[in-house]
Parts: structure tokens; sequence; C-alpha cells
């Protein structure tokens, strides 16, 4: 069958749940099948052990079906790589990613596989890691079930990928919120500056007002009186900030340009299309 005509599947692929939205794309194509489960964590397990198993069990009909997977903030860490004019190579810049990412996070980083995005000897890169057995796991589901695994990416540079164009600015800020999790990035003159990605305990307005007043504190070169951030928020849709905080949301969801269907949303769990 030619690639163009096969069926595709687009996970999100969390923790506590996974989205999986179905593309038929045969000569007489449905309408897209959106599936949301539920998952719990196990005590003893790794967090992403739970979903595993049900992504298994929810491509169990799904041979020959090309699948492209999302991967949460939660299972994956990041780091700015800074620019090195002294890098020549793939391999050197790879050695260099994971020495800084063996400096930042520990000898746990030995377990990790890295990802690096386009390199710029002046602007640097940034380095995301899934662990390795994750990755392994993944592969073989999709061996078993005889699926073309395409893809795996992490939701953060998924996101500011397709978004970056919107982002205007010398100083730019970039939010996004998912269930328990923010990130928030620095570009500075359209280069990687800082990544932070922690959890979140309380409301999703008040964690990201205290993140963004101490990255601002911590990292910004100047904070503005009134500062811009761009938000991807798609399971808060309406998330605002207060009016004096210093920080005025720029939503990116539009009608125009909305949120992957395999992205988290506000939905309820369940069968959806």
């Amino acid at each position: 069958m030619s690639p163009l005509l096969r069926d595709r599947i687009q996970v999100f692929f969390a923790p506590d749940r996974i989205d999986l939205v179905r593309s038929f794309r045969g000569i007489k194509p449905k309408e897209d099948l959106r599936l949301v489960a539920p998952c719990e964590r196990e005590p003893g397990l790794p967090a992403w052990e739970p979903p595993l198993g049900q992504l298994e069990q929810m491509i169990e009909d799904a041979a020959g079906v090309d699948m492209s997977i999302t991967i949460s903030n939660d299972l994956v860490r990041y780091a700015v790589v800074s620019a090195q004019t002294q890098i020549a190579s793939p391999g050197e810049l790879y050695a260099y990613a994971a020495f800084h990412m063996r400096e930042v996070y520990g000898e746990r980083a030995a377990t990790w596989a890295l990802s690096i995005s386009a390199w710029d000897p002046c602007g640097g890169a940034v380095c995301a890691a899934i662990e390795r057995n994750l990755l392994e796991r993944l592969g073989d589901i999709a061996i078993r079930r005889k699926v073309r695994l395409k893809s795996i990416k992490p939701y953060l540079t998924s996101a500011f990928d397709r978004w970056r164009k919107r982002f205007d600015g010398s100083q730019v800020w970039f939010a996004l919120i998912e269930t328990g999790r923010l990130c928030v990035v620095l570009l500075s003159n359209g280069a990687w500056h800082r990544i932070s990605n922690r959890r979140m305990l309380h409301r999703p307005e008040d964690e990201l007002l205290a993140a963004l007043d101490q990255e601002a504190l911590l990292f910004s070169r100047q904070k503005e009186e009134v500062e811009s951030v761009y938000l991807f928020a798609p399971e808060h849709p309406e998330m605002r900030l207060p009016s004096d905080c210093g920080w005025q949301v720029v939503p990116l969801l539009t009608e125009g340009k909305p949120a992957p269907l395999h992205y988290p949303s506000a939905l309820v769990f369940g069968r959806g299309s």
C-alpha cells in the first residue's frame, strides 16, 4: 500500500494518560477516531510502565499503520547546550551534550537516550533526554503489533517547533502547561537561553506566575515592566494571569491553528471523535 494511503496513529504518552488519534487514509477515508485512556501509577514500577501496557492494548488491531508518539514532559529532561565554536562534527556535539547532561543531572543521565536540536555554533542547541529503556520498549511494542514507528518526540520541542514562527522579540518567554507539569523557556535573540521543567502542585496560574518571576529574576537580562509570555496550555484554554502581575499572556491556541488532536486537552476521559 502507498504510504499516502496508510492509516496514521498519533499518540500522546504520559504517566497518567494515553491520548490516541487514528486517521483513516484509505480510498474512502473516515472521520478521525480519538481515544483517551487514564493510567494509574503502580508503586515500584517506572512511571512509564502503566501507559506502555495501555498503549499496546489500544493498538492491538493497528497492524500496518504508521505511528508517531509525543512524550510528556514528565518523562523528558532538558538542558540548553551553550554555543561552542570549537565543535566541528556531530560526534563532538553529542559527546559535549552527553557531558553537559551528566553535569546537570548526574550519573543517572548514563541511562538516557539523547536528542539534540539543530546545532548553531553561535547560538547553541537544546538537548532532550528520555529513558533508553522506555524507547526500547516502545520499539518492541511496535514490532509486536506490526506498527511502523515513525517518530518519537518530546512534548516541549514538538509544541515549540509548531508555534515558533509566532514568537517575536529579542527576548521571548514561552510556557507549556500539562497536567502536573510546567515548562518555561527563555529565548535570547532567537537562541535557547534557559529551560525550566518542573512539577506543579498548586493552581496552574499560581505556578506559572511564580515560575516566571523566579526565572526572570535569575536568568533574564532585564525584565520589562510588563513582559509577554507565549502560553500553550490546551488543558486550560481560558487561562489568564492577573492584570497587575507584570506578565501578559499571549495565547497560542487559535481557531486558525488549534492544537493537534492527540495533544492532551480539557476533554473528559473516554471515547471521542
